[in-house]
């Protein structure tokens, strides 16, 4: 059975770039533009990973990733933020929030496939 990703972010040419990267690796992909979007889309259909953004609007990556943690039923998946913000406070709120790991854009594709497979083993 392929492991489910949800990638999170308001840019198409991002969510394209991580479903390419990662569904050739026989991962399924959930895309959502924004937090609020993911949070619905969760409840849908469960996953194993969450990749998000941290700068969208309606819900930003750390609160969602807060969100997250506060449901019984996703505590424990992993979150990895992928975004431009590359600051080390950023990086401890996002830990702070429940953040897994932090991948700074532009990505190398190889980078989150290691990641993933790391996260995911």
């Amino acid at each position: 059975m392929s492991k489910t990703i949800m990638a999170v972010d308001d840019s198409a040419s991002v969510r394209m770039m991580v479903n390419f990267t990662l569904s050739r690796l026989g991962f399924e992909i959930v895309e959502a533009v924004n937090g609020k979007d993911a949070l619905k889309k969760l409840d849908k259909k469960p996953v194993h990973m969450l990749i998000a953004d941290v700068n969208m609007p309606e819900l930003d990556g750390i609160s969602l990733v807060r969100k997250v943690r506060e449901h019984p039923s996703y505590r424990f998946i992993p979150i990895i933020i992928l975004t431009t913000e590359s600051q080390k406070a950023k990086k401890q709120e996002g830990k702070a929030a429940g953040a897994t790991g932090w991948i700074v854009k532009p990505f190398k594709p190889d980078q989150l496939i290691a990641v993933v497979k790391k996260v995911l083993a």
